[in-house]
């Protein structure tokens, strides 16, 4: 299984201009044009595009820390599903579309950027979550105000009746080029048409309602239907319903970033969670049934007679889902002997009588909880 880190040459806890420099020096260093064409230079190249594809996307770096190469092609609450290893091609979009290199080795392998409307910007939504929101999945609306296509201009921007005109600047083709000569052969700088802003037209007679920007402001709601299993941070694409592009460009995305409200009664470790349930001395001494808390409802845990105070009794499956995927996490149920403050006569009589009787304790103890808990983390 690939190690991207590895490929790389960077650790698990590189920053993201960490991630995107060890790219840029690797991919200098085997880009096919400055190889000569070398299929080991080829797939070396692809390797460390697809490494960088993975690791620059918060997504998909959370799924593959997690599970590997398999969570990439399982999906994940942002939707990096779909994952497949990259070819030359998608290789050399990749590096050119986050460098802005254009055609740096003399033009192999490039294409020019596309002319035309651009895409709507994206809109980030925070969404709060309860943890029986997680435990269960959910489906929420959200209300929000967006960029829609101008009901005047039909978003085209220009004054009904009226046209468009090529752009003189780059003659329609959206974008400018300038060639300069560098140490590894042409380098051909691509970039917008400052004239048209990349759009290749030119509006003579603006829209009377949007000024020729082709959008106005509408309400919106927003269906968004959660996954069970998400932590917070975690984030998922609402795609193509985001804000419209300026003059008939398509809309951008939604991105929905999960806000997990903590419950007390828990602490969360992924799939699995901790909790704490206080109990009596006979109850540890003659064993008992309790009832314990559970995300969806009370549970019943068995005590066996003899148990110790601070043990940690792990109920199988009553976790919460994995995200995405099968399998259900734990429940960590540590009990801990209740001392009560006020004691009846009673009460205070019986446990004199049984102080009298009562054999003195070991000498050395058992492992502790904390102790404990580390076993059961690292498994």
């Amino acid at each position: 299984m690939a190690d991207f880190y590895t490929t790389l040459g960077v650790a698990k806890t590189a920053s993201d201009d960490e991630i995107k420099q060890a790219y840029r020096k690797l991919a200098m260093q085997f880009h096919p044009d400055r190889n000569g064409g070398s299929k080991e230079a080829e797939e070396k190249f692809k390797e460390i595009t697809e490494a960088y594809d993975v690791l620059r996307d918060p997504q998909k770096r959370a799924a593959f820390d997690r599970y590997g190469e398999a969570g990439l092609r399982g999906g994940g609450a942002g939707g990096a599903g779909g994952f497949h290893h990259v070819d030359l091609s998608e290789a050399l979009n990749i590096f050119m579309r986050d460098f802005g290199l254009g055609d740096l080795f003399g033009g192999a392998g490039g294409g020019r950027q596309q002319s035309g409307p651009r895409s709507g910007a994206d809109v980030k939504v925070d969404l709060d979550l309860s943890m029986l929101e997680v435990a269960t999945g959910v489906s929420k609306q959200v209300k929000m105000k967006l960029l829609d296509p101008c009901e005047r201009c039909k978003g085209a921007g220009a004054e009904p009746g009226t046209q468009t005109q090529r752009c003189a600047t780059c003659a329609g083709q959206g974008e400018v080029r300038r060639a300069q000569q560098s140490f590894f052969g042409q380098f051909v700088s691509v970039a917008p048409c400052p004239t048209c802003r990349g759009e290749g037209v030119q509006i003579t007679s603006p829209c009377k309602s949007c000024r020729g920007e082709g959008r106005q402001r509408g309400e919106h709601t927003i269906d968004i239907k959660v996954p069970a299993g998400v932590s917070s941070g975690q984030y998922m694409h609402l795609r193509g319903v985001g804000n419209a592009g300026v003059r008939g460009g398509p809309r951008g995305d939604v991105i929905v970033v999960f806000d997990v409200v903590e419950d007390d009664r828990f602490e969360r470790d992924g799939e699995d969670l901790y909790c704490e349930s206080l109990v009596t001395y006979p109850q540890l001494v003659l064993g008992a049934d309790i009832e314990v808390p559970g995300v969806t409802g009370a549970l019943t845990l068995k005590i066996p007679s003899g148990t110790q105070s601070g043990h940690v009794f792990t109920m199988r499956g009553k976790g919460l889902p994995r995200v995405n995927a099968s399998g259900v996490g734990d429940l960590h149920v540590r009990v801990q002997v209740w001392t009560p403050q006020d004691l009846g006569r009673e009460e205070e009589r019986l446990i004199e009588q049984l102080q009298a009787v009562q054999s003195k304790p070991p000498e050395q103890r058992e492992k502790g909880f904390w102790a404990k808990m580390k076993e059961v983390i690292s498994g």
